[in-house]
């Protein structure tokens, strides 16, 4: 044998080897794509890779928080998921392009925000920051990160909209199954399996980041954390909010707070909308003399009650504002309902506009906004061919005008050591340690618990608002799904509804919200982990550990005028989700008399009672008007205020099941930043057996008694 054919078979035993590899660790290698360039990857924190090709526009990482380094490096340091090799870049006149690898057995959930099933697998989406109107991607969060049940995540970080084909799109030199005919074959596949994701952008390039993880809640744990981390909103944050009807006056809110005291119903904060203003659509965002004559009294004597006042606006200036002379150099080319679009990529526009808020609303006591109209459609929003000031292009700024947004009111509280808590029609990526949380005008129930379950996916928070119902029975079944959600609130700016306009349910709805504030120290707690670790407060269950994914696909029964490609439906549970550590929440719909609930593994237990219910099985349970379904895992310690009329409230600590555990209650003044200066409490609540197998309950402080919560007794909710 010459030289030449020795090599020849070297090579082809080292290629073998590969693939014999590449088969083993569950991945199809191909390093033979034409036309493509292997990425190559940087390592810049343990488990983080980037890669980078060609140039990029605006960056969303210019306006988010800088990554916990200690935190992320206390998760440890994880393997690169797949093999380098099988990584792929291309860039032609027109587009930028990336292909990563994805084994056949993947579900890949993620993408942001999305009201319609989580498992993203043999679809495909543009993400464009847009109104929900049913074109997949098509949201107000289209986030460009995916995690894969593999234990891995991927963001393609670019200001682009990104359209990212799933498993589906087969190149003719990638290892894909044998065609099958379909008039003689039989399972022909309408989608034929993909071996790879494949994520393209119509510009000169963009960064690709790999995030590894020994779980898929470990994975958004990092993505979060070299985000920025989580977000910990005040204390009144986590209260019952109202939101007046848009014409409200100062007298209205007034009589509005007098009926909820009548009613016996809690009260945090109060939403005013566009009426606020003297000129709105566009915004003047200065207040309307004959509605708000005196708004200084106005806002001291509702924080003198406690409650907290948050002003509605859109970003579009209309010439009566105060501010239109001093913020148009800095405006675009087209208008938004004749307002003028600040470039807030520029320092100068995002100075103008803080200095008004600053003088006219937060120096009097305003404690922060409702950001709308910041999403779609494209008749309402500029067009992708308007220019900026600043030269940026006008697609990536729709892209990121949320997130900007958000960082700068942050920025600008935060430098007066103020937290925030408000509301946001479009976000992007790196949110998750942004004071916000995302809302809509798409009002189906079931989609809304979905979009729940999805946004924590993506570091992305949203509320389920509750506007209006046809029935008493939706009334209280929307209000609860609200009760358990990251912002509790009632959006009345059109219908003028109250928290008892149904009589019929009033009092459940005001035992739900009470329900609701009784698990603050827990729900604050959750949220701490959450700035602190990266766990979403809440999350999907697919997020959590031992519980088995109940996708599957089902039908396909040929219809020629409705299914005339045999399609078949994937089945997925998306209407239950994770309430911090360890509470299952699990939504009812209207006409619902009992409802599944899968069970991950483990001994759960009834919230309310303490009864075992299951373990990694679905369940059936027969519903009630008055309750939404809560599970709760063996050896949960679940901390509530038991007595709210303290100055210091006391705790009662539940614990359901019989397993020791070990519970660690955050508190801090719940208004400052100082919990980064280290001025925060924490107490460790903590349950052992005795030899005679009786559980007792400790408590004691670790950190700073400053801040602890009054006295705490016990309850044993199994026996």
């Amino acid at each position: 044998m010459n030289s030449t054919s020795k090599k020849q078979l070297l090579k082809f035993k080292f290629l073998l080897i590969l693939l014999i590899i590449g088969g083993l660790h569950g991945y199809s290698q191909n390093t033979m794509i034409s036309g493509m360039d292997q990425l190559q990857w940087e390592k810049v924190m343990p488990g983080v890779w980037k890669a980078t090709f060609g140039t990029m526009g605006m960056n969303a990482f210019d306006y988010i928080n800088p990554p916990k380094t200690d935190a992320i490096t206390a998760l440890g340091d994880v393997a690169f998921p797949f093999h380098k090799d099988s990584t792929f870049s291309q860039l032609t006149p027109n587009h930028a392009t990336v292909r990563l690898p994805l084994d056949k057995t993947e579900n890949i959930y993620g993408l942001g925000l999305e009201f319609d099933g989580i498992n993203r697998r043999g679809n495909v989406y543009t993400l464009k920051v847009d109104h929900y109107g049913g074109t997949k991607g098509y949201t107000h969060a289209p986030v460009p990160f995916y995690v894969s049940s593999k234990g891995y995540g991927v963001l393609i970080n670019s200001a682009q909209r990104v359209k990212i084909h799933v498993g589906v799109g087969n190149r003719k030199d990638s290892k894909v199954p044998t065609p099958i005919d379909r008039t003689t074959g039989e399972n022909w596949p309408a989608r034929p399996l993909s071996d790879a994701v494949e994520a393209s952008v119509q510009g000169t390039g963009f960064e690709v980041y790999v995030f590894g993880g020994n779980t898929p809640l470990e994975v958004v744990q990092r993505y979060n954390l070299y985000c920025g981390g989580g977000i910990l909103p005040p204390k009144w944050g986590l209260g019952f909010w109202h939101r007046m009807h848009t014409q409200s006056s100062s007298d209205d809110v007034f009589n509005e707070i007098k009926d909820f005291k009548e009613h016996n119903f809690p009260l945090e904060v109060i939403g005013l909308e566009p009426g606020w203003q003297n000129f709105a659509y566009p915004c003047s965002f200065d207040w309307s003399e004959t509605r708000f004559p005196n708004p200084e009294q106005f806002v001291q004597s509702l924080n003198n009650k406690g409650i907290k006042v948050n002003l509605w606006e859109n970003p579009y200036v209309a010439p009566t504002s105060t501010l239109f002379k001093t913020i148009k150099p800095y405006t675009g080319s087209h208008t938004v309902w004749l307002g003028e679009v600040p470039d807030f990529s520029m320092p100068e526009a995002r100075k103008a506009m803080m200095d008004h808020h600053q003088k006219n609303h937060l120096s009097i006591g305003v404690s922060g906004y409702k950001f709308d109209e910041v999403d779609g459609y494209d008749f309402w929003l500029w067009p992708d061919h308007a220019t900026f000031p600043s030269g940026n292009d006008a697609v990536e700024l729709r892209q990121l005008y949320g997130l900007i947004m958000q960082d700068m009111l942050d920025d600008h509280l935060k430098k007066q050591n103020k937290r925030t808590y408000g509301l946001i029609r479009s976000s992007y990526i790196g949110a998750s340690s942004k004071n916000f949380v995302i809302y809509s005008d798409h009002y189906s129930h079931k989609g809304y618990v979905t979009a729940l379950a999805n946004s924590s996916l993506s570091g992305v928070l949203w509320t389920p608002e509750i506007r209006s119902a046809k029935t008493a029975e939706e009334w209280i079944r929307r209000f609860q799904t609200v009760c358990f959600s990251p912002l509790m609130m009632l959006n009345a700016w059109s219908s003028g509804k109250k928290p008892w306009s149904f009589p019929e349910v009033t009092d459940m709805v005001r035992d739900n919200i009470r329900l609701r504030e009784q698990l603050l120290p827990y729900i604050y707690t959750a949220f701490y982990k959450y700035q602190e670790k990266g766990i979403p407060p809440f999350r999907a269950m697919v997020l959590e550990d031992g519980y088995t994914s109940q996708d599957k696909l089902t039908g396909g029964k040929l219809d020629d005028s409705k299914n005339p490609y045999a399609e078949k439906k994937r089945i997925e549970a998306t209407d239950q989700y994770m309430m911090g550590s360890s509470i299952l929440v699990a939504p009812v719909f209207s006409g619902q008399t009992e409802r599944k609930i899968v069970l991950p593994q483990g001994n759960w237990f009834d919230f309310y009672t303490g009864k075992y219910m299951g373990n990694g099985e679905t369940i059936t349970v027969q519903t009630k008007l008055e309750q939404i379904p809560l599970l709760v895992k063996d050896g949960a310690i679940i901390p509530m205020i038991s007595d709210r009329s303290q100055n210091i409230p006391s705790i009662e600590a539940r614990h359901y099941g019989s397993k020791e555990n070990t519970y660690t209650l955050y508190n801090d003044d719940g208004e400052s930043y100082d919990y980064e200066k280290g001025q925060f409490s924490l107490t460790e609540l903590k349950v052992e057996k005795r030899k005679n197998g009786k559980l007792i309950g400790t408590s004691k402080s670790t950190k700073n008694n400053k801040f602890n919560y009054g006295e705490i007794t016990w309850r044993w909710m199994t026996h």
